[in-house]
């Protein structure tokens, strides 16, 4: 059965606080974090070999899109990807940025999507705000619209305690930033229902302004993906 979740349910109080947070702050974020730079090669070449284990014009989800910089990326890979961000400020960016492609407002807890109807899902450190017991609730979700043979590639900030960000750019806003570790990640993401197919973990890069080291898994749906 094929099922569409509200993008508007009841959200908990971390994800309110999410959306102000990024509402507060878009214009100042996609500003310092433009693009996906030359100073970045290891990351645009993993999100080029997930769009290639994925395949040309496949349908393809950025969760926690931000000002549209990897869903641009993958579109430029050949995807057929659109974005979801919780934060409207940070969308308004995105479309801004990108015309062409396809920006909507919605949770991750509960996506706006037919189950099994992506091919791929990306969720570039966008898990970092989500309290570690909800994580499972996530990972169901991205497991349910993911078809069977589907992708998922999941990235994020090693680590065990957090970091709280205060008055970013100057506004009156704070979040807390949560790091995890890669066998926690990946047990979780098993439990979900997921085989994981890689796991990378790289050293901070200071001219970045990295804190710590950085990974992230790429976890496949078991079965095989019909032909469109």
């Amino acid at each position: 059965m094929t099922t569409s979740r509200p993008a508007h349910a009841d959200q908990p109080e971390h994800v309110r606080t999410t959306r102000a947070f990024y509402d507060a702050i878009a214009e100042d974020y996609a500003e310092t974090f433009r693009d996906l730079s030359a100073a970045m090669p290891l990351d645009r070449a993993l999100l080029a070999g997930f769009a290639e284990l994925v395949g040309e014009g496949a349908p393809v989800a950025d969760v926690g899109c931000g000002p549209g910089r990897v869903t641009g990326f993958l579109a430029s890979r050949g995807l057929d990807v659109h974005g979801v961000d919780l934060s409207e400020s940070m969308l308004a960016i995105a479309r801004r940025e990108n015309p062409g492609l396809r920006f909507e407002q919605g949770s991750m807890f509960a996506l706006d999507l037919p189950d099994g109807s992506l091919a791929g899902l990306v969720s570039w450190y966008s898990t970092i705000h989500t309290p570690p017991e909800d994580l499972p609730a996530v990972y169901a979700e991205f497991r349910r619209v993911l078809a069977p043979g589907g992708h998922l590639l999941v990235a994020f900030q090693m680590g065990d305690e957090p970091r709280r960000h205060v008055h970013p750019w100057g506004h009156p806003v704070s979040l807390d930033f949560r790091r995890m570790r890669p066998e926690q990640v990946a047990e979780l993401l098993e439990e979900a229902g997921f085989a994981l197919v890689q796991r990378t973990v790289r050293e901070p890069d200071a001219r970045q302004g990295e804190p710590t080291p950085q990974a992230s898994l790429i976890a496949r749906v078991p079965g095989e993906r019909q032909a469109s």
